[in-house]
């Protein structure tokens, strides 16, 4: 009886009255997908975490335009294949260096009896963070209508993308009723989070979920599906996790996605951080008057290479007026200065991202463009506002995305882009997009509590570009052109948000002043070098705080901590750090600071740390703490001897993330 169990597990297929079962599993047994299908042909499928059952029977599969299902009675299982990967990725740029890539593979093949030309695939993988499914079309003609369900087990909690406004929820899944975005964020239990989106959509309309009152099932909500011979359906996804961070931390999106293609060389493509022009125009800094224009841009490049901060992006209206069908992208208003600016921040290492608006992308030739801007050795691009239902948008995104690469550009999609869907692992020139409403742009929304629900909802999709990391928090006092509002924050939330967002470009908007009046907290971002090695979301819940850890590229360890409207004491274990002795230097809110009142107190200590050791940090209101743990680094040189024993030593101590160097000359005799 145990060698018969052990072949039934083995071969995933469980046959009852009626009904035949498939199921694949994850490498570590806690997550299993079982495929139904009926005596009568219907296909539904279950979804089980750690033994407990959290989607229940739902629908697969696709509806013709003539009302025929597919598959359904009169289609036989053709074959089912299985296959096992365990492999890794090393990305570009990430959360990681390096990505496990480890899954369990099953494909079912179905095709009708009575017409052996329609066929149908279903692939299921299961990782240890999660399931995805997609259809497979072999020969394909005309459309039909995705049938996809997700039938909660029960009444769970969940939190909704909504745009560039405050996210839906928490909510009950039976309070919801009518049309949601992803990513659907779901608590079904107190150690168990679900998360609901789509990975490598690469054709049709972009995922919508539905769901009436009263129900916990949301079906799949998009236009139909164009069959053709080789179509596949994007994947629809079901990420897992004992906590709300194990879904941030998550590459299943990217891996679902192909690896890049061979005709194009990625090796330029570098993240960082970089500042921004917009939020500086009106600044004023003891007579110096900042605008959009050369003498402030040129500055701004100094800041930035003295910091190392990788980039300068600059905003609308540098060709001329965004949205004026005149306005020419290559030819029109400051181009000059740009090209010139351009060559400047080269010999500074500052790269130039050019922001166009779809309008100039529309009205003159947009590929012409696109090279000129890779002709001048511009960095990137920030593609603005663009026209078209979602389906549109998303092939002109792709199509955008892959010119871009083609003249070595970055690109960043804002005003209501597509989702992120994994993208950047074929295109690792996509690095970020505003799957969110940039800060300074919602006042209206913006809150403490909006910032740890969006990181755990919108973060998910993949890299956002939010631009936190404004110190200047009393804009209605100041003289800035747009958005001249007090933010609802403190400077060190601020500071740490920089790190917390993940983004391929973390977008900063403040004149480089501001940030000098933090020393410490101007390290921390001069710290945040990129590609991170490592990121962990250390603690964190929904609507509630988050605390992030990153490692730069450097090797440097950078904590982030965020809260809600509520002051709050996080203990936060440094189990991250590697063997021996380490420095930090902790940033947190000063005393009575508050997110709308004393907002700029800050606290600055430093303490010998290991790995042992766990950090108590009180957060204010609003509030945040940054932290910067590195090794400290001490070296010893005999510069000359002396006769009689004496000698010249140079004893030179520097902390390796901030290259402060400090020369002692001592004189032993």
């Amino acid at each position: 009886m145990r060698k018969l169990c052990l072949l039934f597990l083995l071969i995933g297929t469980y046959c009852y009255a009626g009904e035949k079962k498939y199921t694949v599993d994850s490498p570590d047994g806690k997550i299993q997908l079982a495929i139904i299908q009926t005596d009568a042909g219907e296909l539904t499928y279950q979804l089980s975490v750690k033994r407990k059952q959290v989607i229940d029977a739902s629908a697969l599969g696709l509806k013709t335009e003539d009302g025929l299902t597919f598959p359904f009675r009169g289609w036989k299982m053709g074959k089912v294949t299985r296959n096992k990967v365990n492999s890794v990725w090393k990305p570009l740029w990430g959360k990681r260096a390096v990505v496990p890539d480890k899954y369990n593979e099953m494909k079912l093949s179905f095709v009708n009896e009575a017409k052996s030309s329609d066929a149908l695939e279903v692939v299921a993988r299961a990782y240890n963070e999660g399931v995805a499914f997609r259809y497979v079309s072999p020969q394909g003609t005309g459309s039909a209508l995705e049938l996809t369900t997700f039938n909660f087990a029960g009444d769970y909690t969940a939190w909704f993308y909504n745009g560039e406004r405050h996210n839906i929820g928490p909510e009950r899944l039976t309070e919801t009723d009518g049309e949601r975005l992803p990513v659907m964020t779901v608590k079904a239990a107190d150690d168990l989070y679900l998360a609901v989106h789509e990975a490598y959509l690469d054709e049709g309309e972009p995922l919508k979920l539905k769901s009436e009152k009263g129900q916990c099932l949301f079906s799949v909500s998009v236009k139909p599906h164009l069959l053709h011979a080789g179509y596949q359906s994007a994947w629809r996804v079901v990420l897992c996790g004992n906590r709300p961070g194990d879904l941030v931390d998550s590459h299943l999106l990217e891996l679902l996605n192909p690896e890049p293609s061979g005709d194009y060389d990625f090796s330029w493509v570098k993240p960082g951080v970089a500042l921004w022009d917009w939020r500086i125009n009106g600044a004023q800094w003891e007579g110096f008057h900042y605008t959009m224009s050369y003498p402030s841009w040129e500055r701004m490049v100094d800041f930035a290479a003295e910091q190392g901060f990788a980039y300068l992006v600059l905003d609308a209206n540098w060709y001329g007026p965004e949205f004026e069908q005149g306005s020419d992208p290559v030819k029109g208003d400051k181009a000059r200065d740009v090209r010139k600016l351009i060559q400047y921040g080269k010999q500074k290492g500052v790269g130039i991202w050019l922001y166009l608006n779809d309008v100039g992308g529309r009205n003159y030739p947009l590929e012409e463009t696109l090279k000129q801007y890779g002709a001048w050795e511009a960095a990137g691009v920030k593609y603005g506002f663009m026209a078209g239902d979602a389906e549109e948008k998303n092939t002109r995104t792709r199509s955008i995305t892959e010119m871009c690469a083609r003249y070595k550009l970055l690109v960043d999609f804002h005003d209501y882009p597509v989702h992120p869907y994994g993208q950047m692992r074929t295109w690792p020139n996509a690095v970020t997009r505003e799957y969110c409403k940039a800060q300074l742009d919602g006042h209206e929304i913006f809150y403490p509590k909006t910032f740890v629900t969006s990181v755990f909802v919108n973060m998910i999709a993949g890299p956002i570009d939010m631009n936190n990391g404004m110190f200047d928090l009393r804009q209605g006092k100041t003289t800035r052109s747009d958005n001249n509002q007090e933010v609802p924050s403190t400077v060190v939330s601020e500071a740490a948000r920089t790190l917390i967002t993940f983004s391929g470009a973390t977008i900063i908007p403040d004149i480089p002043e501001y940030y000098r009046k933090y020393p410490a907290l101007l390290r921390f971002l001069s710290a945040q070098k990129m590609p991170w090695l490592e990121s962990k979301t250390l603690d964190g819940e929904i609507g509630e705080y988050i605390v992030m850890m990153r490692q730069a590229e450097d090797g440097v360890f950078l904590v982030g901590a965020a809260t809600n409207e509520e002051s709050r004491t996080l203990r936060v274990p440094l189990s991250f750090l590697g063997k021996g002795d380490y420095e930090a230097e902790i940033v947190e809110d000063g005393e009575n600071a508050h997110y709308l009142s004393n907002r700029e107190t800050i606290k600055v200590s430093k303490k010998k740390v290991t790995r042992n050791e766990v950090l108590n940090i009180k957060l204010a209101p609003g509030g945040g703490t940054c932290i910067r743990i590195f090794k400290k680094v001490c070296q010893n040189a005999v510069l000359s001897q002396f006769p009689g024993g004496g000698e010249l030593k140079l004893l030179s101590s520097f902390d390796t993330p901030s290259l402060n160097i400090q020369f002692n000359v001592l004189i032993y005799f």
